[in-house]
């Protein structure tokens, strides 16, 4: 009696288990479902590429309303160190669809990423505006999609910067400082920035120029035309030629 009794417990509790392992499973389903339209989340391999994404509004020193699809850079900068001290990472693909953002703060991820040591190879897609030109200049090659475009237009800004009231001094400097890592990072001519830059009439009652793929490669600004398959191709081919990899197949 006692062991029959013990059995059908037993036999309870698996079924309790096994329900609560079901409901568990159903309800992160449930999760992916409302979270990213599907049931079936993709899991990308182990891989010695590694992909950033620079989404939305660069978030700098001031924080944006809630609403506001924004890339923090205070996130990304660690990710940035963090790629160049991982030994098992070997390039980096930077995904770009932004419409720019707090010019300090993305010139210092522009200047981050220049500075890693591994290849990087960046894409952008939709559009990668104001500052998220030096951005996209900054990795050792880049493409545009041939429906994307880059918006070319003054520093502007509003309120204080460093607890002064801004300049036209101090806006000239920092615009200085946006074309000089611009033209140094691309091919395009200082000439040709500055008259993409301050041309009128292209953008409605504004200053600068909206530019399509193929016309940012034709300037030199952006160095070919192309989605994720050119840029896997490129940075697989920039760390075959990297001075690291042949480093470690010699040793």
């Amino acid at each position: 009696m006692n062991n029959h009794t013990q059995n059908n417990n037993k036999e309870k509790k698996d079924d309790q288990n096994q329900n609560q392992g079901d409901n568990t499973q159903q309800s992160s389903l449930v999760q992916k479902i409302q979270q990213l339209g599907q049931s079936n989340v993709p899991t990308a391999p182990d891989s010695n590429i590694h992909v950033l994404s620079i989404i939305g509004q660069v978030e700098g020193h001031i924080q944006l309303p809630p609403q506001n699809k924004t890339t923090k850079y205070e996130h990304l900068l660690p990710q940035l160190i963090a790629i160049e001290q991982n030994p098992k990472i070997e390039g980096v693909v930077i995904l770009l669809n932004t419409v720019g953002g707090d010019v300090e703060a993305g010139l210092a991820l522009s200047e981050m990423i220049a500075s890693i040591s591994k290849p990087t190879v960046s894409i952008v897609l939709g559009g990668g505006h104001s500052i998220g030109v030096p951005i996209a200049v900054a990795t050792d090659y880049s493409y545009i999609a041939p429906t994307a475009t880059m918006t070319i237009h003054p520093v502007r800004l509003t309120g204080l910067v460093i607890g002064v009231p801004q300049t036209f001094e101090y806006l000239d400097k920092m615009q200085e400082r946006v074309i000089n890592f611009v033209i140094q990072h691309s091919n395009i001519k200082e000439e040709k920035f500055k008259e993409l830059m301050f041309a009128k009439g292209n953008l409605t009652r504004d200053i600068g120029t909206n530019v399509v793929g193929t016309d940012a490669v034709e300037y030199g600004l952006i160095d070919g035309v192309g989605g994720v398959k050119e840029a896997m191709d490129k940075v697989n081919e920039l760390v075959g030629n990297s001075p690291n990899n042949e480093d470690q197949v010699i040793q």
